[in-house]
């Protein structure tokens, strides 16, 4: 409960917060906080450990319908991988991290869930699943970083549009016709 009640504000203020701030924001005495992490540093390395947690992003992946149409599950699947590229990018940032966060073991996962889903739709596929996953996941990763997206800001429909007809191909009333 504290964990989750004081993220937002270390993703706000990062290692600036106080420990009463945590407290507050926990609805909590401040001696709770101490008795139960220690100190404010390993309050925020429980909140990166917890924020870095790959369960809620599989849960979020596996929660997508597999009867959806193509292009929705590329939408919800790109939907759930930019909003954790974009949290952890937020939290790197708010806590001044440079190096790259540990990496749980089973990093995959997520590459056998998108796989799964994508599965009713091999016959529209112009490549394997596992291509759509590392185009669907370099996209994410990408327009994740503030730097690189500055200017651009590609909607989601966009992304979704470069990475269904990419892997897909344009359907037939779709095609450009090609200039002579």
């Amino acid at each position: 409960m504290i964990i989750s009640a004081v993220t937002p504000l270390v993703i706000e203020k990062g290692r600036a917060v106080t420990s009463r701030q945590m407290a507050e924001a926990a609805g909590v005495a401040e001696g709770t906080i101490f008795r139960a992490f220690g100190d404010k540093e390993s309050l925020i390395s429980a909140v990166v450990d917890r924020f870095l947690d790959p369960e809620p992003l599989r849960d979020g992946l596996r929660s997508i319908d597999p009867s959806l149409p193509l292009d929705q599950k590329i939408n919800d699947i790109l939907f759930h991988l930019r909003s954790r590229f974009q949290g952890v990018f937020g939290i790197m940032n708010a806590l001044g991290m440079t190096e790259r966060p540990p990496i749980p073991n089973a990093r995959n996962e997520y590459v056998t869930i998108i796989v799964e889903l994508l599965q009713p739709d091999l016959g529209e596929l112009r490549v394997t699943p596992e291509m759509v996953t590392r185009f669907i996941r370099l996209v994410a990763f990408a327009t994740a970083i503030p730097a690189f997206n500055d200017s651009t800001g590609f909607t989601t429909a966009e992304l979704v549009s470069l990475i269904h007809f990419g892997v897909a191909g344009v359907p037939a009333e779709r095609e450009v016709p090609h200039a002579s």
